[in-house]
């Protein structure tokens, strides 16, 4: 039976982490992998763990309910944290939120810290993903190997980076017995 994974945006780089993650942790099922363009109802550029995990979870939901037939739902939103008490320091990372029909699972990618070019640029009110293109001389990086690609020399690209939180998001399901509490209806 091939299942249906719906991504909660439309970004090439964010459907290829969710399609690597599905693919490592189920390497036996089939999937099918469809995008949809909703809301993260939260800023353009999400600051601290609480905003960024938000976005992912009503990215989740609002692919469920523009597909609702789907076996999966995921959400995937990119945050930065101010760290220590040095407002110029930002660390880049993502949260991604995953439904089904009676289970979810949620995880954080590792950060990486920008450096003061792009964190001052951000500071001035730009996106991340405009920053790193200002600096870089791209134009729409974050649809490709994203800011965490550009500074590894593609060592690194954004989508690898989700991947491995897209598979952490997945213990619930692969560990169902030891995550029983978690239903969709409850949440909503």
């Amino acid at each position: 039976m091939t299942e249906i994974v719906v991504i909660g945006s439309a970004n090439p780089s964010k459907l290829q982490a969710v399609q690597m993650g599905f693919k490592a942790v189920f390497p036996q099922r089939e999937f099918i992998f469809h995008t949809a363009e909703v809301c993260s109802d939260v800023s353009n550029q999400p600051m601290g763990d609480q905003e960024t995990l938000t976005g992912a979870r009503n990215r989740a939901f609002h692919a469920s309910e523009a597909y609702p037939q789907a076996d999966y739902w995921v959400g995937l939103e990119g945050g930065l944290s101010v760290l220590g008490g040095d407002e110029a320091s930002l660390a880049a990372y993502s949260w991604i939120y995953i439904l089904s029909k009676n289970q979810k699972g949620f995880a954080r990618s590792a950060a990486y810290i920008l450096p003061d070019r792009i964190a001052n640029l951000i500071h001035q009110g730009m996106e991340q993903g405009e920053a790193d293109d200002i600096v870089f001389g791209q134009e729409n990086s974050k649809q490709a190997s994203g800011g965490v690609g550009l500074l590894t020399n593609d060592l690194i690209t954004r989508s690898e980076l989700y991947a491995m939180a897209v598979k952490l998001a997945l213990i619930p399901f692969i560990q169902p017995e030891l995550y029983p509490t978690a239903v969709r209806k409850e949440e909503k």
